[in-house]
């Protein structure tokens, strides 16, 4: 994905395949190294961690924004912390590939031509002419709202800081609140970024205002959605179906009620694995490495 060769003089580079779930895994992996390039938000890079870690001085995370760093305990134990770009199309079309899979049965009609079962097996749902409501109306928001218009869906979207003028400039109806929205749409998605006020957003309550009919998708945090309201949800036909990317214990654990839930679609956090967008996250690791070593870190991110 990069070459790795232009610091190889400089820097013995090693690559970790596998996913370190404790702070002590990650002291084991990583507890003599100077420079730790993290993919995204996959390990959380807390204070204790960083009090562990008393060699690290730079800390590179994919893409420019990475709220598992504590950017202050990093600044307190003199570690430099830097991005590097990222591109929000990847999730956009994940999103659209989980809709698409959910309205038409793709996994389930797949398997059972597979298995030499029934012959079209199941009834799809239609996009076209339907409703399609977003959760916000951000960067990826706004491109999957264009990719519903050219599928003729009607789209609404809400948040609370989303302006009657910023909907309009993306073709998309203001919906007056978040119960109208989840109460009105056949497809409901999920793009907010997490925080305290998005946090438990969509509980069991605001699911059994949709319709029975609606599919809710989530490929923004699993926080922002209560997982157990989801599962509830799925397993007494509150609504058709589920597609989500994200989990709150990552990777799934095997006994997780997600699993094995009725009519989800579940994929394991793929938003932005693609091929280009790796590429640019390799590159720009490299990238932050000469520049740190040449005494000019690029892309800092600071508290």
């Amino acid at each position: 994905m990069a070459d790795w060769t232009r610091v190889g003089t400089d820097v013995e580079v090693r690559s970790l395949q596998r996913h370190l779930p404790t702070e002590d895994a990650v002291v084991a992996a990583a507890g003599d190294c100077e420079i730790v390039v993290a993919m995204r938000e996959r390990t959380p890079f807390t204070d204790t961690l960083f009090a562990r870690l008393p060699q690290l001085r730079l800390l590179i995370t994919s893409g420019m924004r990475n709220a598992s760093i504590d950017l202050a305990a990093a600044a307190r134990q003199g570690v430099t912390v830097c991005g590097t770009a990222s591109n929000s199309e990847p999730p956009v079309e994940l999103t659209w590939a989980i809709i698409l899979g959910l309205a038409r049965n793709v996994v389930r009609e797949s398997n059972v031509l597979r298995d030499a079962g029934p012959w079209q097996s199941t009834l799809g749902a239609d996009l076209y002419g339907r409703r399609l409501g977003l959760l916000g109306l951000g960067k990826i928001g706004t491109k999957v709202a264009r990719v519903g218009q050219a599928f003729g869906m009607e789209v609404a979207a809400w948040s609370e800081n989303l302006t009657e003028e910023r909907a309009e400039a993306a073709g998309v109806t203001l919906a007056p609140s978040k119960e109208e929205l989840l109460e009105s749409s056949d497809f409901v998605s999920v793009h907010l970024v997490l925080g305290d006020r998005t946090r438990g957003l969509i509980g069991a309550d605001d699911i059994r205002r949709m319709r029975s009919t609606a599919y809710l998708v989530n490929t923004s945090r699993a926080a922002i959605v209560d997982q157990d309201a989801l599962v509830r949800a799925l397993h007494d036909g509150w609504i058709a179906g589920a597609g989500a990317d994200v989990f709150e214990t990552e990777p799934l654990p095997a006994d997780h009620p997600l699993r094995t839930a009725p009519n989800f679609l579940g994929l394991p956090h793929l938003g932005y694995v693609t091929r280009r967008n790796y590429e640019g996250y390799f590159e720009g690791a490299v990238e932050d490495i000469e520049a740190f070593l040449a005494g000019s870190p690029v892309r800092t991110l600071t508290a």
